[in-house]
């Protein structure tokens, strides 16, 4: 294989994984590795293990990524809805909150699984946080005075 410079240090270049394919995977709530074992054990926890191909998932940190994608999506589009329809009608607010808020509400309900699997996808592709075999460390802070080689 290829070897790659990671800060002058050589290291064995890994086989690429495709990321749309894996997203798309994530998304459908399948393997992003082998596509055919739940991603999913219950509605937004995620498996341990694939079923089927035996990849380790529990590692993944989707964290609020998703959370904060869902509500961009859904933002848009209800907003965009709403406006749409305040231009055109003449509701009083007490509609458009019978509509907006549940539809705003569904909407969050129907993406957040498949946005966690997409991003759990994303992070399997690109090596992230265990999926690369590797022990998945905190950042170091240079900040600290132990980093700085000064001592308090």
């Amino acid at each position: 294989m290829e070897e790659r410079i990671y800060g002058g240090a050589a290291a064995p270049k890994k086989p690429e994984r495709p990321l749309m394919e894996a997203m798309k995977r994530g998304f459908m709530g399948r393997c992003p590795s082998c596509g055919e074992g739940k991603l999913f054990r219950a509605y937004l926890k995620t498996a341990d293990q694939c079923p089927e191909c035996g990849e380790e998932l529990h590692h993944h940190r989707a964290d609020d990524l998703p959370a904060y994608l869902v509500i961009f999506i859904v933002g848009h589009i209800v907003v965009g809805a709403f406006m749409g329809m305040e231009a055109f009608t003449d509701w009083p607010g007490w509609v458009h909150l019978s509509i907006w808020v549940p539809v705003t509400l569904i909407m969050s309900l129907i993406l957040i699984g498949p946005v966690k699997g997409a991003i759990v996808g994303l992070q399997w592709a690109y090596y992230m946080h265990g999926f690369g075999d590797e022990e998945d460390l905190p950042e170091t802070h240079p900040e600290l005075p132990e980093h700085s080689g000064r001592r308090s």
